[in-house]
């Protein structure tokens, strides 16, 4: 396991600095057509250190003029074309587009730097929403967990603690049981603590399970793996909250937004589990080979 423990001290620098460079935030833009052509729009989410205006530049379609907060299109072609949007992928890490069109149809739209353009076809169509809130949700959440370089750290000592057995699933199971119930609760409020007390027990759990791979595995926590990772899973997942109501929940579809985030955190927990597995697959074929090579020179 020294490979593993080496990968894991690598892997979790790697995801710090990214941690520390890249904020995860979700911006919104309300568009509202108050007649046939005609649309006012106004920003959702209240400004960070600058003005929305100052961080985003939106391209509307071809016919279309933005004057101040009103879009004036063509009356008969309306707003129909590619919409895009500079600036995502600093201070904000996608961009939700609410239209709500004059015949009352609505429609959603996720905008990120790595498809920042979107076709709008002029009109309401009947596409659900909810799939563009979940494929965005989904993202977000594998996109904190990789940079949430605490949370990684604790998966990480679970991995050490448990091996790559298959009590390790049982134990990561029993973390997302956890997790998921806490960020419900907290991201809803139901139930919720304070940012810095959350945070200090997180650190704390890190070190406890961190020292308890160090030791015999005759100790509780060897024992009961599945039981300690359920009870600081329930902290973690407010941890999860708190980045969560950073983000932002959309009014009519915070259910939605909620799963998905959770999936996408299940999603990156599972990607690096999976990545140190087989880099630890790798590194120990190498080492075989290594050491029947040395063996085999050895003999003559």
């Amino acid at each position: 396991m020294r490979f593993a423990q080496v990968l894991s001290l690598l892997l979790l620098c790697l995801l710090s600095s990214m941690g520390r460079a890249h904020e995860l935030s979700l911006a919104e833009m309300n568009l509202y057509e108050f007649r046939p052509g005609s649309f006012q729009w106004a920003w959702a989410t209240p400004p960070k250190d600058r003005p929305l205006d100052e961080v985003f530049v939106v391209h509307w379609p071809e016919g279309c003029v933005s004057n101040e907060q009103v879009v004036q299109c063509s009356s008969d072609k309306g707003m129909k074309g590619t919409l895009e949007v500079e600036g995502l992928g600093n201070s904000y890490s996608a961009l939700m587009f609410n239209i709500k069109w004059h015949d009352g149809g609505t429609r959603v739209y996720t905008i990120t730097s790595a498809q920042p353009r979107i076709y709008l076809f002029g009109k309401a169509n009947d596409e659900r929403e909810g799939m563009e809130i979940a494929k965005a949700y989904i993202s977000l959440g594998f996109e904190h967990i990789l940079t949430g370089w605490d949370h990684l750290c604790f998966v990480i000592s679970l991995l050490l603690l448990v091996g790559y057995k298959r009590r390790l699933v049982a134990t990561i199971t029993f973390f997302t049981i956890a997790h998921s119930l806490t960020l419900a609760l907290s991201a809803l409020d139901i139930f919720s603590l304070r940012p810095a007390p959350v945070e200090a027990v997180i650190a704390l759990s890190i070190l406890l399970v961190s020292y308890e791979v160090l030791k015999k595995k005759d100790s509780i926590t060897h024992q009961w793996p599945e039981v300690v990772a359920f009870s600081f899973g329930l902290l973690h997942g407010m941890g999860f909250a708190g980045a969560l109501k950073e983000i932002g929940l959309p009014v009519n579809n915070s259910l939605i937004a909620l799963f998905t985030f959770n999936v996408g955190v299940e999603m990156g927990q599972l990607f690096v589990i999976s990545l140190t597995w087989l880099l630890y697959k790798l590194w120990s074929r190498w080492v075989r080979r290594i050491t029947y090579e040395k063996t085999i020179i050895s003999e003559f």
